[in-house]
């Protein structure tokens, strides 16, 4: 195996590099472009789409289950309540657990945008083959697990 400090492999390195980034890029920016048309940011989708479809969740389970930190959960939890998009549920038999679900505003919107969005990016995935796509799932999550 060579090292890392062998010029053969910062030649396969940093080209690698640079295209996944420019990948992630062109990916954020064109689910980025297409939410805020809804009216949305990223994050505040990212709640949307978990809590769809469900009772709610503790906001440990909100921020294990989206791509959020949990010091921007909290306050996009707040945009999206003053939205009166989601609701906030102290457990009665858990005074320390606050559920977070969607209001009724907030299940309309889901069926809304979910569906949308998931379409959206669906365009450009199509324009793979399938056996392109799942080599790409395969390398991904290989690269998942060396980091």
């Amino acid at each position: 195996m060579q090292s890392p400090t062998h010029p053969a492999a910062q030649a396969a390195f940093i080209p690698t590099m640079r295209e996944l980034v420019r990948s992630y890029q062109a990916f954020s920016t064109c689910s980025e472009t297409h939410l805020r048309k809804l009216d949305l940011t990223p994050a505040q989708f990212d709640v949307i789409a978990t809590l769809g479809n469900t009772q709610g969740l503790t906001m440990g389970e909100l921020g294990e289950k989206t791509l959020i930190t949990k010091g921007t959960l909290t306050g996009v939890i707040d945009r999206l309540e003053k939205k009166q998009i989601v609701q906030r549920q102290v457990l009665l038999d858990d005074r320390r657990s606050v559920v977070v679900k969607l209001t009724s505003t907030g299940e309309k919107l889901f069926e809304q945008v979910f569906p949308a969005h998931i379409a959206h990016l669906q365009e450009r995935f199509e324009q793979l083959e399938t056996s392109e796509l799942e080599l790409l799932r395969v390398l991904l999550v290989r690269l998942r697990h060396v980091f």
